[in-house]
């Protein structure tokens, strides 16, 4: 987890332009008590009407609750929904948005039914109806006056028509040539349409569609993202996969994989899944405007999606509570990564297994202060991943007396997790991590320079396995010992002394 505070901060603000097929939510909400006389269905008793943007709308809805300052291009029909969707879009927006009205075609209107917090029916109305050219040329000329104001594009394509090829292919170069990220929620098989995009956010399904390969697994959605990547000629694809999260795969730019990275679902339980892409879209793609590396605005995408598909309806996600979704990953997070011997065994086999290399330090760390820091930092950059020992309460109280520890292990062990350098926590028992390093077996152990490599407990074990032992600098100015010495004397500062 970053700092998604900051993160948040960032976005607000930031100017996002938003282009694509613009609809009409609607949903009648009520209760189901009888079946009807007239046919085997249910009969909706309805208690509740709501109308909310849909599709490129919906994008523009999320980017406003993120606290972005999102500018949006679109064409509605000269009809009743299309007015409707003008209301709303002016609700949302500051004078940002430019609606074009076009007799030619119908505003797409999707109605659903929903009792019981499930939906019972959609209604779509959808007459089709390509937009004229004049239309296109408007919509096109628009879109180029605000991506000037822009820092990222973001393209919804439902396949309605005001996407078309040539205009996407304009759009994509204008913003390429002015340094703008340009993100696609894709439609249709051939991606080849959006070549120059930087990124495209199918889902499972329409990416085992566009690239004619299976996506159940991680190294199947990997497989498909490449051949996609490869063949349409976009940067990188961000994967959205329902129950199992999302996968962002970086191209090199020759063909090959840079970077794949792979984000477990955040949500808890699972009410509506209805424009959560639209969600991922927006939230990825503001992220991208405010700076934020694509690994990041895909894990902020990522927490917002969970937001929104726990509720129900085309939702949005807003800062608030993608802090506390935050808050809440870090700690179930942390959770995870403290582990009893047996599991710390078998993750570092794993890993190891992966060609990853393990690291393990240990210590008490009764109160972290900046020199325990330097160490884990030291210690993580030398390896793939961390595993620390810490000291249990009885043992620390053997080593360092009766007034010690000053916090219990469960609190020292949630501590150490939260850390980013950390990938796992074992509590141990004994006086020295001997045991624990020969069931553990790392790669590397790394202990502070105040030790010689002949003094650091558990040496010959990692040597004889070909492993290596890493004396980490020290920070001087920092000890618990000395710490605690100074608060017990009153003096200010509370550390002196390594």
């Amino acid at each position: 987890m970053t700092d998604l505070a900051a993160e948040l901060q960032a976005i607000a603000g930031v100017k996002v332009l938003a282009v694509g097929d613009v609809m009409l939510d609607r949903y009648l909400t009520g209760t189901v008590e009888r079946i009807s006389p007239e046919a085997p269905i249910p009969v909706l008793r309805v208690l509740r009407e709501d109308t909310a943007l849909g599709g490129a709308g919906n994008v523009l809805r999320n980017l406003a609750a993120l606290g972005a300052a999102p500018l949006f291009c679109g064409v509605i029909g000269d009809d009743a929904p299309g007015r409707e969707v003008q209301h709303l879009v002016g609700e949302a927006l500051d004078g940002g948005g430019h609606l074009i009205k076009d007799r030619t075609v119908a505003t797409t209107v999707k109605q659903r039914m929903l009792a019981g917090g499930q939906q019972l029916l959609r209604a779509d109305w959808d007459a089709g109806g390509r937009p004229r050219d004049e239309t296109l040329e408007t919509l096109e000329s628009s879109a180029l006056d605000r991506l000037e104001q822009a820092k990222a594009l973001l393209l919804s394509d439902y396949g309605k028509g005001v996407l078309e090829s040539a205009v996407v292919g304009r759009l994509i170069a204008a913003a390429r040539a002015a340094g703008l990220p340009v993100v696609i929620d894709p439609k249709g098989r051939d991606y080849r349409r959006y070549a120059g995009a930087d990124f495209v956010t199918p889902n499972r399904r329409e990416l085992a569609e566009a690239s004619g390969l299976p996506t159940a697994s991680d190294a199947e959605v990997v497989a498909a993202a490449t051949r996609v990547i490869a063949e349409a000629e976009v940067g990188a694809v961000l994967a959205t996969r329902s129950e199992q999260g999302m996968t962002l795969v970086v191209g090199d730019g020759s063909g090959s994989v840079a970077e794949v990275v792979h984000l477990p679902a955040e949500a808890q339980e699972v009410f509506d899944v209805s424009g959560a892409g639209d969600t991922v879209v927006a939230a990825f793609g503001a992220g991208l405007a405010a700076g934020l590396a694509p690994k990041a605005a895909a894990g902020l995408a990522n927490i917002a999606a969970g937001i929104v598909v726990a509720k129900r309806g085309t939702a949005v996600a807003f800062p608030d509570e993608l802090l506390r979704a935050g808050q809440k990953a870090r700690l179930l997070g942390a959770e995870a990564k403290i582990a009893d011997r047996s599991a710390a065994a078998a993750q570092a086999g794993t890993w190891q297994a992966q060609g990853l290399t393990v690291g393990f330090t240990n210590g008490c760390f009764d109160i972290l202060h900046p020199g325990h820091l330097h160490l884990l930092r030291q210690a993580r950059a030398a390896c793939d991943r961390l595993i620390v020992g810490l000291n249990s309460d009885a043992s620390v109280r053997r080593l360092k007396g009766a007034g010690r520890p000053v916090q219990a292990e469960a609190a020292r062990a949630a501590v150490l997790a939260s850390l980013a350098d950390v990938d796992q926590v074992v509590i141990f028992g004994e006086d020295t991590p001997y045991d624990l390093i020969g069931a553990v077996g790392p790669d590397l152990l790394v202990k502070g320079a105040d030790y010689s490599e002949a003094q650091v407990v558990g040496a010959d074990l990692v040597k004889a396995r070909g492993g290596k032992v890493l004396l980490a600098e020290l920070k001087d100015g920092h000890s618990t010992t000395r710490t605690l010495e100074k608060l017990d004397r009153g003096e200010p500062g509370g550390e002196s002394g390594r």
